[in-house]
């Protein structure tokens, strides 16, 4: 990678992570990407769509389209690390490298702007990862320009420095957020028989999770974890009469993911109706399953070859979810990972930072995946 453009790419870090932004808040991030690509660019055309953008490095219609993505959204994480470039919104912080993910991107446009390629490239930045519904919107350009194949990457702790990681089949678990909602009628607390109490069933739920969750039930990783219970009021006068419980259920596939949820409707919906309560459901954040398709995931390997970097094969999806998900079921793609270091801060951690110096290992094989040098 051109000296240069890694030093222009890794002060973009910087001035992103100062100024980090949440999901469906990224206007600043947006508009300061966008200028520093119309900036330091002359071959690519930018294309806003509002809550996201992406450019284009155009060859000719007979030429392959391939997309890479990085995501720009921030968490709601304090920044309690003196760092030179730290974050200047209070509450809110790159705790998950997105910075680092569009500093690299960003890169590699430069490089591709500079030195040229010999097919059609989308550099796609998008919104609101953290929440599941980016991808989402942005699997409209997928189809709109017409691309044949998509990459990206994820800086990963807990796996070698600088290494290449990939996997074959699901990278990532799907998931959602499911609220059981469930609404009974109000007595006196001296009087709890005059009411409905959604307490128990309730509790009745909880106590089914595990039964429902059993490994033997199914073939790959599902999980339920409960987020929240929220029952009744602090008023000793009234028996409770409403309550929500919330979980977040997950699955290596996406099928057991449904077989899950609709377990756990059922079970609520009998109890409810055994117990005289009204029973509603919720639903958010909802990320699909990230499959990797073979021939995309080999290309990754016979790069990282080339490249001479350290290849390394996962042997178990990451239970994380990635709404990287809904672009490989539009078109064949993969999904990798640069390691930060087996002992270095986990992403969503306070002690995390991004590590620019995988920036340029991002960069170098993205090069390799379009052909270039």
């Amino acid at each position: 990678m051109d000296k240069k453009n890694l030093e222009l790419a890794t002060e973009l870090r910087h001035e992103l992570h100062m100024n980090p932004e949440l999901s469906y808040q990224e206007a600043w991030t947006k508009q300061y990407l966008i200028n520093f690509l119309q900036k330091h660019t002359t071959n690519i055309e930018i294309i806003d769509k509002g809550n996201y953008f992406y450019a284009k490095y155009t060859v000719g219609e007979d030429q392959p389209t391939i997309a890479f993505r990085a995501d720009f959204d921030a968490l709601p994480i304090p920044e309690t690390i003196d760092l030179p470039w730290k974050s200047n919104n209070p509450g809110v912080s790159h705790k998950c490298g997105h910075d680092g993910h569009s500093a690299t991107l960003a890169g590699f446009a430069l490089e591709v702007d500079q030195k040229g390629a010999d097919r059609n490239i989308i550099f796609l930045f998008q919104h609101a990862e953290e929440t599941g519904q980016g991808g989402i919107e942005c699997a409209e350009m997928m189809i709109e320009e017409k691309v044949d194949e998509i990459y990206g990457y994820h800086n990963m702790s807990g796996i070698e420095f600088k290494a290449v990681y990939v996997i074959d089949g699901t990278a990532h678990c799907a998931s959602k957020g499911m609220s059981i909602e469930m609404v009974g009628s109000p007595a006196h607390a001296s009087q709890p028989e005059d009411g409905v109490n959604p307490s128990f069933a309730i509790a009745k739920i909880i106590e089914t999770l595990p039964e429902l969750t059993s490994p033997e039930k199914f073939d790959g990783l599902v999980l339920c974890t409960i987020i929240q219970v929220d029952i009744g009021s602090e008023n000793y006068g009234i028996a409770a009469h409403n309550g929500v419980l919330r979980l977040t259920i997950r699955a290596e596939k996406e099928a057991e993911l449904n077989a899950l949820q609709q377990r756990i409707e059922d079970l609520a919906t009998r109890l409810g109706k055994e117990q005289g309560i009204n029973v509603s459901f919720e639903y958010r954040d909802e990320f699909p399953e990230t499959v990797n398709h073979e021939e995309s995931v080999n290309k990754v390997r016979q790069v990282a070859a080339v490249k001479e970097y350290p290849l390394r094969e996962l042997t178990s999806p990451y239970r994380a979810s990635e709404d990287y998900g809904h672009y490989l079921k539009l078109v064949k793609g993969a999904y990798f990972y640069i390691g930060n270091g087996e002992k270095y801060p986990s992403i969503h951690t306070y002690e995390y930072d991004f590590r620019d110096e995988i920036i340029e290992i991002g960069v170098e094989m993205f090069k390799g995946l379009v052909g270039m040098e």
